[in-house]
């Protein structure tokens, strides 16, 4: 495996303007760039291998050794809300999805976009784009095929759709399986009848059609296509070949693989010669099912290499239409790795046993269990029960979580570094100078500023009123002046929330807590971090410094207040913060 170069390049701090709000959308310029845009799914800092992986994705890398990369690239810790952050350029609680796609009822939780934000697609469509999407969707209450779809796909800018309204499913049946506004199943899709069905294929493959739509149909305007994988998402599910190319590989258990990823990390300077790992998750010597634990691995690894080689073709397509010079590619990834144990516990009742085969027309109305293979085989699950057939469905649990967020502490759903922290790849050979291509961005960077630098490149002006809502002026700033080595300033600090997990990240000083819901939600006390010298959260100096944790409280609260994560939609006595201690 070739890793990329480990000299960095740091990014001092300096003056570069933000995004402005004026007048209507513009016109694209006539040679604007095309814009492709990959989102992964529950993939943690250190799962490519130009973060540091084990795992092959030779495409990634070769876009990173040609691009630029960003150690310090931030998401919200969850899949809902990190879209909404990424498709509207604000807070996700501004774009009416702080928590899921619940109506809890509140305006930052409504669980649906809101009218009050343009989409990346509705900006760029009205400066001249045609707008495609292949993959996940996940920011609308409303799934049902005969519902409101207001806020789907192709009501919010996009020309063209295929893929999944919800958030997770069967790789080989997915629910909510969509073209256009139209329900549609693998066997009745008229469009895309491959041999062997699998949705990470279907989501490349798509989006490699749309590309060669746009060129034969209008080749003189430019493409915005968003390809949004649930590559690695639960259930572990990949095709037999790509299973086996990592047979035995993580036989070892937890600490070698996480140890080798640190090396990498260090040795390409994505952190610190002095950073130590974050506390060890799971202990591989107590593992009951060491078989077991080590294929769900090595399916992972499967499912990311099997994207990888997707986006490989859609580079072919880019490289063979003489586009990809003038493309900016952008990969990142909605929240860290996955703790959650779906899949994971011997089932309670037995299999049923009187299933029925579904027809073509028929839809899967469930994105996990109790659920059914197409044929009519019940879906397994539990230890013993090996990952990567369409009849399993399996996660990949704490551990390998803990590995793939590596070096970092927690994992999705928390504002700890493990939850929040994203690769971003940025590949662009006419816009990023030679003098940082492969090389290294150490400024933070935030999903909501990926619309404001498409708006920068693309010579777009969001408007202040789109058709009869006034909109948002955004909260992201254009990354663009890193493209040429140069600095950028953030007026304000970034901020976190998911679930009563919050924290603020100003300067090199992070402020964070863990949060519990439910009925018996509570918040904890806030734990204080400098990024510069501990980005794996190892020293607590709130007591150290208790001038700066109170500033930093203050500076969130009054964000949160004006950024509609308060009112809370459950009740929580803050003055009641239980300590960490």
């Amino acid at each position: 495996m070739k890793f990329l170069s480990p000299v960095g390049l740091l990014f001092c701090l300096g003056a570069a303007s933000a995004l402005g709000l004026s007048g209507s959308a513009s016109s694209a310029a006539d040679k604007s760039p095309n814009i492709i845009l990959i989102m992964a799914d529950d993939m943690g800092f250190s799962d490519i291998g130009c973060y540091g992986s084990e795992i092959e994705t030779p495409v990634l890398d070769q876009l990173a050794e040609g691009g630029l990369r960003f150690s310090q690239f931030y998401n919200t810790s969850r899949c809902c809300p990190t879209r909404a952050a990424l498709l509207t350029g604000v807070y996700q609680h501004q774009a009416g999805i702080g928590l899921m796609t619940g109506d809890q009822k509140l305006d930052g939780y409504r669980g649906e976009l809101g009218r009050n934000v343009m989409t990346i697609p509705e900006a760029l469509g009205a400066g001249g784009y045609r707008c495609y999407m292949s993959g996940k969707w996940h920011v609308t209450r409303f799934t049902s095929p005969t519902g409101p779809k207001d806020n789907w796909p192709m009501q919010r800018g996009f020309d063209k759709f295929y893929g999944t309204i919800t958030g997770a499913g069967s790789f080989y049946d997915p629910a909510t399986l969509c073209r256009g506004n139209t329900y549609i199943t693998p066997m009745n899709d008229t469009k895309y009848q491959p041999e062997t069905y699998y949705y990470t294929d279907a989501i490349s493959d798509n989006a490699v059609t749309f590309l060669k739509d746009h060129h034969a149909e209008t080749p003189d305007k430019p493409a915005f296509v968003y390809v949004a994988y649930t590559s690695a998402h639960w259930p572990m599910h990949a095709l037999p070949d790509d299973i086996a190319k990592f047979k035995g590989k993580y036989d070892a258990g937890f600490a070698p693989v996480r140890a080798a990823r640190l090396k990498r990390l260090k040795q390409l300077g994505l952190v610190r010669e002095d950073t130590q790992l974050s506390p060890q998750a799971d202990d591989w010597e107590k593992v009951n099912n060491k078989p077991w634990e080590a294929r769900n691995m090595e399916v992972y690894a499967a499912m990311v290499h099997s994207m990888d080689r997707g986006i490989g073709r859609i580079v072919d397509e880019l490289k063979r239409q003489g586009e990809l010079d003038n493309t900016i590619i952008m990969y990142l990834q909605d929240n860290g790795g996955c703790a959650e144990g779906y899949g994971r516990y011997t089932p309670k009742k037995p299999y049923a046993t009187d299933l029925q085969v579904m027809g073509p027309d028929e839809f899967q109305t469930k994105i996990w269990p109790p659920m059914q293979t197409r044929d009519g085989r019940p879906l397994r699950t539990g230890p013993g029960v090996m990952a990567g057939p369409e009849d399993t469905f399996i996660g990949y649990g704490r551990g390998w979580a803990n590995v793939s967020n590596t070096p970092f502490r927690e994992y999705k759903h928390f504002s700890h570094e493990g939850g929040i922290s994203s690769p971003l790849v940025v590949h662009w050979p006419q816009g990023i100078s030679k003098s940082v291509q492969g090389k290294l961005a150490h400024q933070p960077g935030h999903v909501m500023d990926i619309m404001a630098t498409f708006m920068d490149i693309s010579g777009v002006t969001l408007p202040s009123v789109y058709g009869e809502s006034p909109i948002l002026p955004p909260e992201g700033i254009s990354l663009k002046p890193t493209f040429a080595g140069q600095s950028i300033t953030r007026s304000d600090a970034l901020y976190f929330d998911h679930h009563l997990n919050g924290a603020i990240r100003d300067g090199d000083w992070k402020l964070v807590r863990y949060g519990q819901t439910g009925k018996n939600a509570k918040v904890n006390a806030w734990a204080l971090f400098n990024m510069k010298a501990d980005r794996t959260e190892s020293t607590d100096l709130a007591a150290k410094h208790p001038e700066k944790v109170t500033k930093l409280a203050a500076q969130w609260e009054a964000w949160a207040k004006r950024a509609l994560v308060k009112p809370w939609p459950w009740d929580v006595d803050e003055s009641a913060a239980v300590s960490n201690k």
